[in-house]
């Protein structure tokens, strides 16, 4: 991924919204599993949810299931985690990665991707 850039600021309130984007280049993601990461200061990184390039079809964890939304856009080779309500424990390092043909039960696990997108840090303040 060519890079992980974010669209609003890195430090919000608990309640706001933030958008985060990652942008592929030099690689089709036809075939490929994109998925968003996070890692907490101390924690290990931790599944956030994915997208199936063909398809659209996403996965969540529970954590964040009905606030954050992951999106693409063809056109732009861009995949998109908009990430409502946030609350303190929200508050990591987000990454964005791809890997190719990763079936659903390995979609969770780090190891599954083969290209990570440099990390965006969101701060979410009480």
């Amino acid at each position: 991924m060519s890079s992980c850039r974010r669209l609003g600021g890195g430090l919000v309130q608990a309640g706001d919204s933030l958008r985060l984007s990652c942008a592929a280049s030099g690689r089709t993601l036809s075939s490929y599993t994109v998925g968003w990461f996070r890692q907490a200061p101390g924690k290990e990184r931790e599944y956030v949810g994915a997208i199936r390039w063909s398809g659209g079809t996403t996965y969540y964890a529970n954590s964040v299931k009905g606030r954050f939304t992951i999106s693409r856009d063809n056109a732009k080779n861009t995949v998109y985690l908009q990430m409502n309500s946030l609350k303190p424990e929200d508050t990591a390092v987000y990454y964005c990665a791809a890997g190719n043909r990763i079936i659903t039960s390995q979609a969770m696990a780090p190891s599954a991707y083969d290209y990570w997108g440099k990390g965006t840090l969101v701060t979410v303040s009480s």
